[in-house]
């Protein structure tokens, strides 16, 4: 029998899409289900200014066509060298919509991120002011951490100090992999919500390393273990709406992926929804999909949720979606979740 299930339109609160040929090829992907999607800045160079994300929002939007929809949130990367009043500026300005932290040498592109946190506290302060979002990539980068006790350490080192110092500002846990990041996001009352990716509800370590080396599952964070996975899945389907989607759809060329020294990211802008509709249904919470896709982040961001609604249908036939996508930087594989997927987008 088919099933359906018509939800509002869904926004993704972490998306890469990259520049150039990269950026003209998947930009169409998330545009094509999502109304809205927050645009990370680790650009080469960084988006760092209201003036590069002016910029860097007509590029997203000359790679689109000219009916589209879309609205991409941008965002600053958050350096040692950001200045206080220019990111407040270009928050009131409505410019951006938040910044990013990045650890320096924690993911791709990150060498211009944040050493010293003590040294970008003039900025948090008046983000706090003026009620601008902080989007974290909570990891820490020391090397005598375990790269699977990142999270852990960021929160214990970084994070909760950061939020005893100061409690009004706003921010985004983004991309949660372990029971540590639930918990503690959890036990928050105030200012405090999380991101959860496609891929890392569906994935553990055990699908990068058994078998030999799959990149194509190798992303940063790095996927945990089962345990982990399974708290994160819990907390997707709870209705909590401190946790929402963002897919940290991160597109790299295979080249780059199955290198010696491979990129990390998975791209699953092409398949989001319906593994996710997949999930929640093999949860038994269909019903829990809408909020976490589509209105938990609206109202976290304060946006107005989307007017438009999509509809998810299941097949009694897998669904034969692409592998891979052409762009003109080289063929970029798209994420394998390695179960057939029942469920498409139906047309508009």
């Amino acid at each position: 029998m088919t099933k359906r299930i018509t939800i509002t339109k869904p926004d993704d609160w972490h998306l890469h899409l990259r520049d150039g040929d990269m950026l003209k090829a998947v930009a169409g992907y998330t545009a094509a289900y999502f109304s809205r999607a927050i645009i990370m800045p680790n650009l080469v160079p960084p988006v760092v200014t209201g003036e590069d994300a002016n910029a860097y929002r007509q590029r997203i939007m000359a790679a689109l066509p000219s009916e589209t929809g879309f609205q991409p949130q941008m965002t600053l990367y958050l350096t040692e060298d950001s200045e206080p009043q220019a990111v407040a500026q270009a928050y009131r300005d409505g410019i951006v919509k938040a910044v990013k932290l990045y650890p320096a040498g924690a993911t791709t592109n990150s060498h211009n991120g944040v050493r010293d946190i003590l040294q970008v506290m003039p900025v948090l302060e008046a983000m706090a002011e003026v009620g601008m979002p902080l989007c974290v990539h909570g990891e820490v980068t020391d090397a005598d951490v375990d790269i699977f006790d990142r999270e852990k350490v960021f929160i214990d080192k970084v994070l909760d100090p950061l939020r005893a110092e100061l409690p009004e500002l706003k921010i985004v846990m983004e991309h949660v992999t372990t029971s540590d990041g639930i918990d503690y996001v959890k036990s928050s009352k105030q200012n405090l919500a999380a991101t959860l990716t496609v891929h890392h509800l569906i994935i553990n370590r055990n699908a990068i390393l058994v078998g030999g080396i799959k990149p194509h599952y190798y992303c940063l964070p790095v996927a945990k273990r089962e345990s982990h996975r399974l708290a994160l899945r819990a907390a997707a389907v709870s209705g909590d709406e401190r946790f929402f989607l963002g897919t940290d759809s991160a597109p790299h060329t295979d080249a780059n992926k199955e290198m010696a020294c491979g990129c990390a990211g998975c791209f699953t802008a092409l398949n989001a929804m319906p593994c996710l509709a997949h999930v929640f249904e093999e949860e038994d919470r269909l019903e829990a999909l809408e909020g976490f896709t589509s209105q938990f982040g609206a109202d976290w961001y304060k946006l107005p949720r989307n007017d438009d609604k999509i509809t998810l249908v299941r097949h009694e036939q897998p669904v034969d979606y692409p592998s891979s996508v052409m762009t003109g930087e080289g063929p970029v594989t798209v994420f394998d979740p390695m179960f057939d997927i029942y469920w498409e987008v139906e047309a508009q």
